[in-house]
């Protein structure tokens, strides 16, 4: 129990090395890896997104503990190959065609990961057809779209009118983000929620697949 506690007091803190090392340490001793990932990963970045909505916490602090979790998380993955594994949900994100910006968006999908989430990141520049593609192939339930550029924010409407034509709007929710994105833009364009930082993001897309 003492590595799992490093493990999640590493995360908060960033500290990639000490999280790696309390890692392979719990690993060592048999650690349920389900576990470490539920009980220690996601509570450390669901603590880190209190502390970032209470202003105790920074962008900078998200992006370094998103890393120390990635980097936890990458030593587990296969071992979880062949389980069953719990995760709340299945999201498909990237930022819209024409836009090559992916801070926000990698951070929003690293903070979706850590909290449970099947995260499939698409990167930059994707189109709608990209996008329908994914949500295919990994039966998502959730399209998060980001845009930074009001020149590319409107394409989110293209791909909110293509998952309708593709048959699948009633079966995946979409939510938006970015700098230039605000709720009544989101509710304009038929986009299902909106979500001003990673945190939220986080917040929103659990209640979307609650119902």
């Amino acid at each position: 129990m003492e590595n799992l506690d490093l493990l999640k007091e590493a995360i908060i803190k960033g500290n990639l090395a000490a999280a790696v090392e309390a890692t392979q340490q719990a690993i060592a001793e048999g650690c349920d890896p389900q576990v470490m990932i539920n009980d220690y990963m996601s509570g450390a970045m669901e603590e880190i997104g209190r502390r970032f909505e209470e202003g105790k916490a920074f962008v900078p602090e998200l992006l370094i503990a998103a890393r120390a979790m990635k980097g936890a998380l990458e030593i587990l993955k296969p071992l979880l190959k062949d389980e069953k594994t719990k995760r709340l949900s299945t999201v498909v994100i990237g930022t819209v065609k024409g836009d090559l910006h992916d801070i926000g968006k990698n951070l929003v999908a690293s903070m979706l990961e850590g909290c449970g989430f099947e995260v499939v990141n698409l990167g930059v520049d994707v189109t709608s057809e990209k996008f329908i593609e994914a949500v295919k192939a990994h039966n998502a339930n959730i399209i998060c779209l980001s845009a930074l550029l009001t020149t590319t924010m409107t394409y989110m409407k293209e791909i909110i009118e293509a998952i309708e034509k593709a048959g699948l709007r009633n079966t995946v929710k979409v939510m938006v983000g970015g700098a230039p994105i605000n709720e009544t833009y989101a509710l304009g364009i038929g986009a299902d929620a909106y979500g001003s930082n990673a945190n939220s993001a986080v917040t929103i897309a659990k209640k979307l697949i609650a119902g």
